[in-house]
Protein backbone atom coordinates (compact mmCIF):
# COMPACT_ATOMS: atom_id res chain seq x y z
CA UNK A 1 0.00 0.00 0.00
CA UNK A 2 3.12 2.40 0.71
CA UNK A 3 4.55 1.74 -2.73
CA UNK A 4 1.53 2.30 -4.38
CA UNK A 5 1.25 5.82 -2.81
CA UNK A 6 4.53 6.66 -3.85
CA UNK A 7 4.22 5.68 -7.05
CA UNK A 8 1.19 8.07 -7.61
CA UNK A 9 3.14 10.58 -5.21
CA UNK A 10 5.92 10.41 -8.32
CA UNK A 11 3.44 10.13 -11.22
CA UNK A 12 1.50 13.34 -10.43
CA UNK A 13 4.80 15.06 -9.59
CA UNK A 14 6.29 13.95 -13.23
CA UNK A 15 2.92 15.29 -14.35
CA UNK A 16 3.15 18.40 -12.59
CA UNK A 17 6.93 19.03 -13.72
CA UNK A 18 6.04 18.63 -17.06
CA UNK A 19 3.04 20.61 -16.75
CA UNK A 20 5.17 23.11 -15.89
CA UNK A 21 7.34 23.42 -18.58
CA UNK A 22 3.70 24.39 -21.03
CA UNK A 23 3.14 27.95 -20.68
CA UNK A 24 -0.22 29.77 -21.92
CA UNK A 25 -0.63 33.72 -22.66
CA UNK A 26 -3.39 35.39 -23.48
CA UNK A 27 -3.25 38.53 -25.34
CA UNK A 28 -6.01 41.24 -26.04
CA UNK A 29 -4.92 42.86 -29.67
CA UNK A 30 -5.76 46.20 -28.83
CA UNK A 31 -6.35 47.21 -24.71
CA UNK A 32 -9.70 49.45 -25.57
CA UNK A 33 -12.72 47.65 -27.66
CA UNK A 34 -16.63 49.47 -28.75
CA UNK A 35 -19.49 47.08 -27.80
CA UNK A 36 -20.49 45.07 -30.92
CA UNK A 37 -16.64 45.42 -31.87
CA UNK A 38 -14.75 42.03 -32.18
CA UNK A 39 -12.48 41.54 -29.65
CA UNK A 40 -9.73 39.44 -30.84
CA UNK A 41 -7.76 37.40 -28.35
CA UNK A 42 -4.04 35.79 -29.33
CA UNK A 43 -3.66 32.50 -27.36
CA UNK A 44 0.16 32.03 -27.16
CA UNK A 45 1.03 27.98 -25.93
CA UNK A 46 4.67 27.63 -25.01
CA UNK A 47 6.27 23.75 -25.11
CA UNK A 48 9.33 23.37 -23.34
CA UNK A 49 8.41 19.86 -22.04
CA UNK A 50 10.54 17.62 -23.72
CA UNK A 51 7.24 15.79 -25.38
CA UNK A 52 5.22 16.45 -28.26
CA UNK A 53 1.93 17.64 -27.69
CA UNK A 54 -1.11 16.94 -29.74
CA UNK A 55 -4.13 19.48 -29.11
CA UNK A 56 -7.15 20.12 -30.62
CA UNK A 57 -8.45 16.82 -31.28
CA UNK A 58 -11.38 18.12 -28.64
CA UNK A 59 -13.59 20.55 -28.98
CA UNK A 60 -12.70 21.81 -25.32
CA UNK A 61 -8.76 21.59 -25.40
CA UNK A 62 -8.89 25.31 -25.25
CA UNK A 63 -11.41 27.41 -23.39
CA UNK A 64 -11.80 30.99 -22.12
CA UNK A 65 -13.71 32.52 -18.96
CA UNK A 66 -14.63 36.35 -19.14
CA UNK A 67 -14.96 38.58 -15.77
CA UNK A 68 -16.30 42.09 -15.43
CA UNK A 69 -14.16 44.32 -12.69
CA UNK A 70 -17.55 44.91 -11.40
CA UNK A 71 -18.38 42.01 -10.26
CA UNK A 72 -21.05 42.27 -13.27
CA UNK A 73 -21.66 38.51 -14.50
CA UNK A 74 -20.57 37.58 -18.45
CA UNK A 75 -22.81 35.38 -19.68
CA UNK A 76 -21.47 33.27 -22.03
CA UNK A 77 -23.37 32.17 -25.29
CA UNK A 78 -21.39 29.38 -27.03
CA UNK A 79 -18.37 27.69 -27.24
CA UNK A 80 -15.28 29.51 -29.34
CA UNK A 81 -14.82 27.47 -32.29
CA UNK A 82 -11.16 26.47 -31.93
CA UNK A 83 -11.46 22.44 -32.95
CA UNK A 84 -8.22 22.62 -35.23
CA UNK A 85 -6.20 19.68 -34.20
CA UNK A 86 -1.88 20.10 -34.08
CA UNK A 87 0.99 18.56 -32.99
CA UNK A 88 3.04 21.23 -30.76
CA UNK A 89 6.66 20.08 -30.39
CA UNK A 90 8.88 20.50 -27.76
CA UNK A 91 10.56 24.08 -28.06
CA UNK A 92 8.10 25.24 -30.12
CA UNK A 93 5.56 28.01 -29.99
CA UNK A 94 2.08 28.45 -31.13
CA UNK A 95 -0.77 31.45 -31.82
CA UNK A 96 -4.28 31.07 -32.05
CA UNK A 97 -6.31 34.05 -32.56
CA UNK A 98 -9.88 34.07 -31.93
CA UNK A 99 -13.14 36.31 -31.50
CA UNK A 100 -14.86 36.01 -28.01
CA UNK A 101 -17.59 38.81 -28.83
CA UNK A 102 -19.94 36.30 -30.64
CA UNK A 103 -19.36 34.40 -27.69
CA UNK A 104 -19.25 35.88 -24.54
CA UNK A 105 -22.01 38.84 -23.55
CA UNK A 106 -19.35 41.97 -23.73
CA UNK A 107 -21.75 44.73 -24.84
CA UNK A 108 -21.73 46.82 -21.47
CA UNK A 109 -18.97 49.95 -20.77
CA UNK A 110 -16.33 48.42 -18.06
CA UNK A 111 -13.16 46.93 -17.63
CA UNK A 112 -12.72 43.04 -17.99
CA UNK A 113 -10.26 40.01 -17.60
CA UNK A 114 -10.03 37.45 -19.54
CA UNK A 115 -8.46 34.00 -18.68
CA UNK A 116 -7.43 30.94 -21.55
CA UNK A 117 -6.75 27.90 -20.47
CA UNK A 118 -5.00 24.56 -22.22
CA UNK A 119 -6.36 21.08 -21.39
CA UNK A 120 -3.63 18.45 -22.48
CA UNK A 121 -5.96 15.57 -22.23
CA UNK A 122 -2.52 12.88 -22.55
CA UNK A 123 -1.68 14.46 -18.93
CA UNK A 124 -4.97 14.92 -17.14
CA UNK A 125 -4.58 18.62 -16.74
CA UNK A 126 -5.73 21.91 -17.45
CA UNK A 127 -2.92 25.17 -17.94
CA UNK A 128 -4.01 28.37 -17.39
CA UNK A 129 -3.14 31.93 -18.27
CA UNK A 130 -2.80 34.83 -15.83
CA UNK A 131 -5.78 37.48 -16.83
CA UNK A 132 -5.41 39.68 -19.01
CA UNK A 133 -7.32 43.58 -18.92
CA UNK A 134 -9.27 45.20 -21.32
CA UNK A 135 -12.02 48.14 -21.72
CA UNK A 136 -15.04 48.31 -23.26
CA UNK A 137 -15.96 51.78 -23.81
CA UNK A 138 -18.36 54.00 -25.25
CA UNK A 139 -18.86 56.10 -28.70
CA UNK A 140 -19.63 59.16 -29.50
CA UNK A 141 -22.05 59.39 -32.75
CA UNK A 142 -20.82 62.19 -35.21
CA UNK A 143 -23.07 61.09 -38.19
CA UNK A 144 -25.97 58.32 -39.19
CA UNK A 145 -27.50 57.38 -42.17
CA UNK A 146 -30.54 54.49 -42.78
CA UNK A 147 -30.58 52.96 -46.02
CA UNK A 148 -32.13 50.06 -48.29
CA UNK A 149 -30.77 47.14 -48.56
CA UNK A 150 -30.50 46.44 -52.45
CA UNK A 151 -32.40 43.45 -53.38
CA UNK A 152 -30.64 40.18 -54.25
CA UNK A 153 -31.90 39.84 -57.84
CA UNK A 154 -33.58 42.35 -59.96
CA UNK A 155 -36.84 40.28 -59.92
CA UNK A 156 -37.35 41.07 -56.40
CA UNK A 157 -39.66 43.99 -55.93
CA UNK A 158 -40.25 43.68 -52.23
CA UNK A 159 -40.06 46.44 -49.48
CA UNK A 160 -36.27 46.53 -48.66
CA UNK A 161 -34.66 45.90 -45.48
CA UNK A 162 -33.72 49.01 -44.05
CA UNK A 163 -30.11 49.43 -42.24
CA UNK A 164 -28.15 52.24 -40.57
CA UNK A 165 -25.04 53.24 -41.04
CA UNK A 166 -23.58 55.43 -38.18
CA UNK A 167 -19.82 56.43 -37.86
CA UNK A 168 -18.39 57.13 -34.12
CA UNK A 169 -15.13 58.19 -32.75
CA UNK A 170 -13.60 56.67 -29.42
CA UNK A 171 -10.82 58.10 -27.67
CA UNK A 172 -8.32 55.88 -26.36
CA UNK A 173 -5.57 56.86 -24.28
CA UNK A 174 -4.26 60.31 -26.27
CA UNK A 175 -5.55 58.47 -29.58
CA UNK A 176 -8.92 58.91 -31.25
CA UNK A 177 -10.23 56.32 -33.58
CA UNK A 178 -12.87 56.30 -36.33
CA UNK A 179 -15.37 53.68 -36.45
CA UNK A 180 -18.70 52.73 -38.45
CA UNK A 181 -21.63 50.78 -37.04
CA UNK A 182 -23.73 48.70 -39.17
CA UNK A 183 -27.18 48.48 -37.28
CA UNK A 184 -31.07 47.75 -38.65
CA UNK A 185 -32.80 51.25 -38.39
CA UNK A 186 -33.96 50.79 -34.60
CA UNK A 187 -30.30 49.71 -34.19
CA UNK A 188 -31.85 46.60 -32.11
CA UNK A 189 -29.43 44.47 -33.94
CA UNK A 190 -26.14 44.98 -34.53
CA UNK A 191 -24.75 43.83 -37.69
CA UNK A 192 -20.86 44.92 -37.45
CA UNK A 193 -19.07 47.32 -35.56
CA UNK A 194 -15.65 48.18 -37.72
CA UNK A 195 -12.57 50.26 -36.73
CA UNK A 196 -11.63 52.30 -40.07
CA UNK A 197 -8.96 53.96 -39.09
CA UNK A 198 -6.66 56.29 -36.66
CA UNK A 199 -8.25 60.64 -37.10
CA UNK A 200 -7.35 63.57 -35.74
CA UNK A 201 -9.59 66.00 -33.50
CA UNK A 202 -10.05 68.40 -36.24
CA UNK A 203 -11.25 66.15 -38.96
CA UNK A 204 -14.62 66.29 -40.32
CA UNK A 205 -15.67 62.84 -42.14
CA UNK A 206 -17.13 63.26 -45.61
CA UNK A 207 -19.70 60.51 -46.13
CA UNK A 208 -21.87 59.84 -49.51
CA UNK A 209 -23.84 56.54 -50.25
CA UNK A 210 -24.16 55.29 -53.90
CA UNK A 211 -27.22 53.82 -55.57
CA UNK A 212 -26.01 50.49 -54.51
CA UNK A 213 -26.13 51.58 -50.99
CA UNK A 214 -22.27 51.12 -50.69
CA UNK A 215 -20.76 54.35 -48.14
CA UNK A 216 -17.91 56.11 -49.58
CA UNK A 217 -15.82 57.93 -46.50
CA UNK A 218 -12.93 60.12 -46.40
CA UNK A 219 -11.12 61.66 -43.38
CA UNK A 220 -8.31 63.25 -42.27
CA UNK A 221 -5.70 61.01 -40.23
CA UNK A 222 -2.94 63.93 -40.07
CA UNK A 223 -2.57 67.43 -40.69
CA UNK A 224 -2.30 66.92 -44.77
CA UNK A 225 -3.70 63.14 -44.79
CA UNK A 226 -7.08 61.91 -45.59
CA UNK A 227 -8.05 58.11 -46.04
CA UNK A 228 -10.73 57.15 -48.51
CA UNK A 229 -13.12 54.10 -47.98
CA UNK A 230 -15.49 52.19 -49.94
CA UNK A 231 -17.81 49.92 -47.41
CA UNK A 232 -20.62 47.32 -48.57
CA UNK A 233 -24.39 47.10 -47.09
CA UNK A 234 -22.39 43.85 -45.21
CA UNK A 235 -19.89 45.99 -43.67
CA UNK A 236 -17.18 44.59 -46.16
CA UNK A 237 -14.47 47.51 -46.70
CA UNK A 238 -13.92 47.11 -50.29
CA UNK A 239 -12.06 49.96 -51.49
CA UNK A 240 -9.26 52.26 -49.44
CA UNK A 241 -7.14 54.50 -50.40
CA UNK A 242 -4.68 56.95 -49.35
CA UNK A 243 -4.99 60.82 -50.26
CA UNK A 244 -2.68 63.84 -49.77
CA UNK A 245 -3.96 67.41 -49.37
CA UNK A 246 -1.75 69.47 -51.75
CA UNK A 247 -3.23 73.15 -53.60
CA UNK A 248 -6.70 70.92 -52.99
CA UNK A 249 -8.30 69.56 -50.60
CA UNK A 250 -9.50 65.61 -51.37
CA UNK A 251 -13.24 65.05 -51.38
CA UNK A 252 -16.06 63.29 -52.62
CA UNK A 253 -18.35 64.03 -55.71
CA UNK A 254 -20.64 62.15 -57.18
CA UNK A 255 -21.18 62.18 -61.10
CA UNK A 256 -24.57 62.42 -62.96
CA UNK A 257 -24.75 57.99 -63.13
CA UNK A 258 -23.97 58.00 -59.25
CA UNK A 259 -20.60 56.94 -59.00
CA UNK A 260 -18.82 58.79 -56.08
CA UNK A 261 -14.89 60.01 -56.55
CA UNK A 262 -12.37 61.73 -54.91
CA UNK A 263 -11.28 64.51 -56.78
CA UNK A 264 -8.38 66.69 -55.25
CA UNK A 265 -5.47 66.56 -53.75
CA UNK A 266 -3.15 63.33 -54.76
CA UNK A 267 -3.23 60.12 -54.08
CA UNK A 268 -0.26 58.10 -52.30
CA UNK A 269 -0.02 54.14 -52.71
CA UNK A 270 0.40 52.16 -49.33
CA UNK A 271 0.68 48.70 -48.07
CA UNK A 272 -2.94 49.46 -46.43
CA UNK A 273 -4.36 49.58 -50.15
CA UNK A 274 -7.87 47.78 -50.99
CA UNK A 275 -7.45 46.53 -53.39
CA UNK A 276 -3.74 46.34 -52.73
CA UNK A 277 -1.85 48.58 -54.84
CA UNK A 278 0.18 45.41 -56.58
CA UNK A 279 -3.10 44.09 -58.34
CA UNK A 280 -4.36 47.62 -60.14
CA UNK A 281 -3.62 48.00 -63.64
CA UNK A 282 -0.40 50.29 -63.93
CA UNK A 283 -2.67 52.76 -66.04
CA UNK A 284 -4.80 53.06 -62.05
CA UNK A 285 -1.40 54.06 -60.68
CA UNK A 286 0.22 56.88 -59.79
CA UNK A 287 -2.14 59.49 -60.63
CA UNK A 288 -3.36 62.06 -58.74
CA UNK A 289 -6.96 63.34 -58.37
CA UNK A 290 -8.49 66.02 -60.56
CA UNK A 291 -10.09 69.36 -59.10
Amino acid sequence: MKNTGLLLFALLASVCGAAAQVTVEVTPEQQQFLPGEAIRMAVRVTNRSGQTLQLGKDADWLSFSVEARDGFIVLQTGDVPVVQPFDLESSKVATKHVDLAPYFNIIRPGRYSVTAAVKIKDWTTQITSEPQAFDVVRGVKIWEQEFGLPPASPADHAAPEVRKYALQKAVFADNMKLYLRLTDAAETQVYKVLPIGPMVSFSRPESQIDPQSNLHLIYQTGSRTLLYNEINPQGDVIRRQTYDYTTTRPRLKMDDTGKVNVIGGVRRLTDNDIPPSSELPLTDLGHPSKP
